[in-house]
Parts: structure tokens; sequence; C-alpha cells
């Protein structure tokens, strides 16, 4: 339909229609890797680039035209025909080597998430998470489905390190947190947001605490030893006890549970917080009307498919923060996909 004018077909009917299409062009020419292939810069013909990567001449051609299209390629018009290379979006953000690379966030959400959301009406009907339905596995820990091979493990915790990448500083720069220099990163997974805290604040020390298998994983492939202001806690912080720290990140945690979830570990968490020390949430905060933002709707129905929990306004954050004892709580709208709420003890 491209962006063809329909006097009786509204184009934010054209537009929400072709998401899907559009997402998967973008998800499958990271899978084929079309944007590593041209990131050396030099310009390849379609027939080049369908040899190298053992597709089809013919569905290549379609494939990088729709990302000409789409803007994640450009294309030169020589004698001997159409030249492909990246343009810098793709060349900073879908290759792999890229520092700010999300390539593994694309894959988790074009091989999991989106096997997921098939099933939205059945999630929205049955008003619970989709993984028996999709994988065969029991729905009633949402972590145990989504941990249900270490390949999927890996994925997962991957594709989070590279939204970290981008996002990490924006959120952690929210407020000065200069002054705590003991922090306990819970559920810190791959690490990333571990690593961006202590580069900007050289001071501190963060303790990563995840399910063994996960400390076991960021250990051997996201965490270098020589990153020594990084330690490791193995635990499950719902079931086990939470060590004294000052302060406590929980990034896009509370967003996997419901509200009585949240309180049981925002109590645990104050219980074993210091004096004047805090927590950091890091989630994508709905308006307070719930209007908006469109991402973090879309972000709220993710949970329903995939988890036990929802994105939240800050007003409701606050609450649960308050209810666990936290006090001058603060918000800060980063203006980017994720937020930052301090609550003081």
């Amino acid at each position: 339909m491209g962006s063809t004018e329909y006097p009786d077909y509204p184009q934010i009917i054209v537009q929400y229609s072709n998401g899907f299409l559009i997402s998967k062009v973008m998800f499958t020419a990271c899978e084929l890797g079309v944007f590593d292939l041209l990131e050396s810069g030099d310009p390849l013909s379609s027939d080049a680039i369908a040899a190298h990567l053992g597709a089809s001449t013919m569905g290549m051609k379609r494939l990088l035209d729709a990302c000409v299209g789409l803007e994640l390629l450009a294309v030169e018009m020589t004698q001997e025909g159409a030249l492909y290379r990246n343009t810098e979006i793709s060349n900073v953000y879908l290759t792999k080597s890229s520092p700010k690379s999300q390539y593994h966030i694309m894959m988790y959400y074009s091989n999991t998430v989106y096997l997921c959301w098939q099933y939205l009406a059945d999630a929205v009907r049955e008003g619970r998470n989709q993984y028996e339905r999709v994988f065969g596995v029991s729905s009633e820990d949402p972590f145990g489905a989504m941990y249900r091979s270490d390949e999927e493990m890996l994925k997962f915790m991957a594709g989070q390190n590279s939204v970290w990448s981008i996002c990490g500083r924006d959120v952690l720069a929210a407020f000065d947190l200069s002054p705590f220099t003991q922090i306990y990163d819970l559920g810190g997974g791959g690490g990333a947001l571990a690593q961006e805290y202590i580069s900007l604040y050289p001071n501190s020390t963060v303790t990563i605490y995840d399910l063994p298998k996960v400390v076991q994983a960021a250990k051997e492939r996201f965490v270098s030893p020589e990153e020594r202001q990084i330690n490791f806690h193995e635990g499950d912080f719902f079931n086990d006890s939470i060590p004294e720290a000052e302060l406590y990140i929980l990034s896009k945690i509370l967003h996997d549970w419901d509200d009585d979830k949240c309180k049981q570990l925002l109590a645990k968490v104050y219980k074993a917080c210091k004096p004047g020390g805090g927590v950091l949430l890091v989630e994508s905060l709905l308006n307070e009307d719930k209007s908006g933002p469109a991402e973090t709707q879309l972000y709220s129905l993710n949970m329903l498919v995939q988890t036990e929990g929802t994105e939240r306004t800050a007003a409701e954050y606050s609450q649960l923060l308050e209810a666990a004892g936290f006090g001058v709580i603060q918000v800060k709208r980063t203006g980017k996909l994720y937020d930052a709420v301090l609550g003081m003890k």
C-alpha cells in the first residue's frame, strides 16, 4: 500500500496494518545478515548480496528494495545496476559489531515475542501469558518459561543488554546517584546496566543479584573478570534473603509482576536497605490518565502475553514504594523509552 492516499481509507489504518510487515522486513534483514555484510561501506548489487548470504536473487532484491523504502538501506543506480549500502541508522543499530547494536533484541522479538503476540486475543480473553499455548511449557512461572532453555536465556540476556547499551545512561543520570557507592542490581541479568553504572559513577561497586544460571552465564558471556567493580550474588530475590546495600536498582523488574508481588519484593528491599539509602525503579511510565505513550501501552500488552505484570503510572509506582515504607519519592521522565523513580529510606 505504501504511502498512497486513499480518500475512504484513513492513512493511519494503512500505517498500522503494515506495522507487522515493516518490523518483519527489518528482523529478516538482520537475521539474514544483510546489514553485517554491508558494514564495510562497500556497496553491493542484489545478486552479490544474495550469493554471499545464500538467498534467492528474486527474494533478496525485494527485501533490499523494501529496506530502501524504510530508509534502512540506501541505493545508488550505476551503469551496472543498483548498488546497496547501509544507512547510518543500520550501521549503528542493526549490525552485530556496533556498541549500540540492537540485533539481539530484534532477534528476541522476532523469534519469541512475536510468537506470543499471535495469541494476543487469547491473552486478553484469559488474562494470562501465552507460553503454554506457544511453547508447550507451564505459564505459572513466567521466567521458568522465558528461560526454558539455555539458548533462550542467552537470547533474552543479550537482548536486554542491547536495550541498556542505548538507554542505560539516561536512566542512571536522571538523578545524582554519586552518594551511593554500594549498589545491588536486582535481576541485573547480563550486566549492561551495571557496566553503565560504574562507568558513570566510578567510585561505586555493583553486585548483580540474579538466578544462579543467569549469574553463571553473565560471568561466562557478558561481564569480563577485569571489571572488578562488578560482583555477583546468586539467588531468587523473592525467596532468598537480600543483603544490605545503599542503593537497589530494579530495572524492568516490577512491570513483570502484579501489585502483591511488587509489594512483597519492595518490602524485602526496604528492610535490607541501609538508612539513608534508596531504591531506583527503571520503568516505562504511563501518563497518569493512561492515554499514552503508545510505546508504553504496547509494552503493557506485552506484559500480558509474556508475564504476570503491567506497565504503571508514576503515581502507581509511588504508591507501591510508599506501601513498602519508602519516602521522598522523586520521578524523572527521560523523554526516552525508560524513566526513573527514586524512593529513599
